[in-house]
């Protein structure tokens, strides 16, 4: 088990330096023909289920990649293609994930990780979510380098908004995180924020129950 551990690390670091290397290309490339490059490459994906209905489909299968993007005219052109969350069925998620980190609990990005959950009311989920994906996209949140990505669960009675970060043991980067989201989204103080390791949403098989920090 140890020299697998390993090679997945091996594996994970070179396949960083190789996305290094891709991102300086991509750089220079977007400065040439006059495009405002971002700080990450996004990627837009989503995930909808029939309710009621139990299928053999693992959970990664059903997740299906939208679109990727690196500049600023790209992302605004993808974002005003996308559907409104107020239109889209429940249960459906949208995620938005930096390049190379899939919206999985299991990913080597995310596995030493957590998230904050904001529970929303219908009403307002969609202009919350357009705010914190302006954020994450212009890259405005606190220890930017720890976030991996952010999603919107779309749910009957109410919408869960979520951060995913790399580490959740850092509980100093986990609380500037929540305070920047609190600032950023300006969030009433009505509004309660949960934190939840994604190691424990593997031993209990569940997103948003039994959360671990309030704040």
């Amino acid at each position: 088990m140890e020299s697998v551990s390993v090679k997945n690390e091996n594996d994970a670091n070179n396949n960083n330096q190789a996305s290094s290397d891709e991102d300086r290309e991509r750089l220079v490339l977007d400065l040439k023909a006059g495009l405002y490059p971002l700080r990450n490459k996004f990627v837009f994906w989503y995930t909808c289920r029939t309710p009621g209905v139990r299928t053999q489909t693992s959970y990664e299968d059903n997740i299906k990649k939208i679109v990727d993007f690196s500049t600023v005219e790209a992302f605004w052109v993808c974002y005003c293609h996308l559907s409104r969350p107020s239109t889209l069925p429940s249960p459906t998620d949208l995620h938005l994930f930096k390049d190379g980190i899939r919206p999985l609990w299991e990913d080597f990005a995310n596995r030493n990780g957590g998230k904050w959950i904001i529970r929303l009311k219908k009403a307002v989920s969609g202009r919350f979510w357009e705010d914190l994906v302006l954020a994450l996209v212009g890259d405005q949140l606190d220890y930017g380098d720890n976030i991996c990505g952010a999603v919107l669960s779309i749910r009957f009675n109410e919408d869960i908004l979520s951060v995913w970060n790399r580490n959740a043991s850092d509980h100093q980067a986990v609380m500037a995180l929540r305070d920047s989201i609190k600032r950023h989204l300006k969030l009433p103080h009505s509004y309660v924020m949960e934190y939840k390791p994604h190691d424990a949403s593997l031993r209990d098989n569940s997103s948003y129950r039994n959360t671990r920090l309030r704040g």
